[in-house]
């Protein structure tokens, strides 16, 4: 197995395999793969006990496993923001929390569980939750970051206060909690959900490291991509032209 980064700017994992390698990543998550590449999902076809076989049973997201059949292949997946993508090794001991979407692949004996989950706001619904999840196992994982990303050592019982939204990554030994002060106006109407939340934050306590990043987006739950995208604005087609065409919306706009 051989992984490789491409770009710079918005990079794409791309990871050769032998035939018989396998890798596990997001169901659909793939963004191209060669012909030799087959894919599964769910233990019941997998031997029970095998590395494979635990890394699906064991984690608490929807994956899948792309394995090069007779012949050697290669499968890519792309980040969905400008960013970082950063391979991890782990060991028993070590073991990492991670935005909630920021799990690309993982090798075999890898498990992916939920490693810190606190409601954010007042309605305790799903979507609102503050989530890390926690990479644990043996073998190798790469995970995406946002924007630029600052990397912080704490020292034991030195303590960082940040916005949830802009934890990427965190050592395992890294204790999180979320704080609130009462009486300070929060929100922004032109900003809507991508708002930060003064009233809330983040309590990242030593020791062990902590990766921040600067574009948040993907570690939100209602920053959804595209969902702030202006209406498109139907306009008549020029004369001779058929049907109509389209243009976006500049309403809002500052």
């Amino acid at each position: 197995m051989h992984d490789q980064l491409l770009g710079a700017t918005q990079p794409v994992l791309s990871i050769s395999l032998e035939p018989g390698e396998s890798i596990v990543a997001g169901a659909g998550g793939f963004a191209w793969m060669t012909e030799s590449i087959g894919m599964s999902s769910g233990p019941e076809h997998l031997a029970p006990g095998s590395a494979l076989h635990r890394t699906i049973s064991a984690s608490s997201l929807q994956l899948s496993v792309y394995t090069a059949r007779e012949i050697a292949g290669t499968i890519a997946f792309a980040s969905r923001l400008p960013g970082r993508i950063v391979g991890i090794e782990l060991a028993p001991g070590v073991e990492y929390l991670v935005h909630r979407r920021g799990f690309v692949a993982c090798t075999p004996g890898i498990e992916i569980t939920t490693g810190y989950q606190q409601p954010y706001a007042a309605a305790a619904a799903d979507e609102e939750e503050f989530l890390l999840r926690r990479i644990s196992g043996h073998g190798r994982a790469w995970v995406e970051l946002s924007g630029d990303v600052v990397r912080r050592e704490l020292a034991a019982g030195a303590s960082l206060r940040t916005h949830p939204w802009h934890i990427g990554m965190s050592d395992g030994s890294v204790a999180v909690q979320i704080a609130e002060i009462r009486g300070i106006q929060t929100g922004d109407q032109e900003w809507g959900d991508l708002a930060p939340d003064a009233s809330r934050f983040a309590v990242l306590s030593g020791p062990g490291a902590v990766w921040l990043q600067s574009m948040p987006l993907l570690a939100s739950p209602r920053a959804q991509l595209g969902q702030h995208r202006p209406a498109p604005v139907r306009v008549p087609a020029p004369e001779g032209g058929a049907g109509t065409r389209t243009r976006q919306s500049t309403r809002n706009r500052g």
